[in-house]
């Protein structure tokens, strides 16, 4: 599928690109080789092939493996800090970032 520099200048204003027209000739390029990629996916045969899944999701063959969320032993503060580069009255302190 070929892009027009008309799609171009379309896409580049939907995604709020301000662009030149040697700058859409490019994008209307980059677009091209994108969808010939795509369409050179479309020809792989994926007859029969599981599709991927997530941790999260399961299947009868691929059941969760995830631990129980039960509280576990913490570190007391003192423990916590005892690492921090700076701390001061029971907080960690970190550089300002905003004025």
């Amino acid at each position: 599928m070929k892009i027009t520099l008309d799609e171009a200048r379309r896409i580049a204003r939907l995604a709020h690109l301000q662009c030149a027209d040697h700058e859409l000739e490019v994008l209307r390029g980059q677009l091209d080789h994108i969808l010939q990629f795509v369409d050179k996916l479309n020809e792989v045969d994926t007859e029969g092939v599981e599709p991927a899944v997530g941790i999260t999701l399961s299947t009868e063959s691929r059941p969760q493996i995830l631990r129980d969320d039960a509280p576990g032993p913490t570190l007391s503060r003192d423990d916590a800090l005892a690492g921090a580069p700076d701390s001061g009255e029971g907080h960690f302190r970190v550089p300002r970032i905003l004025a």
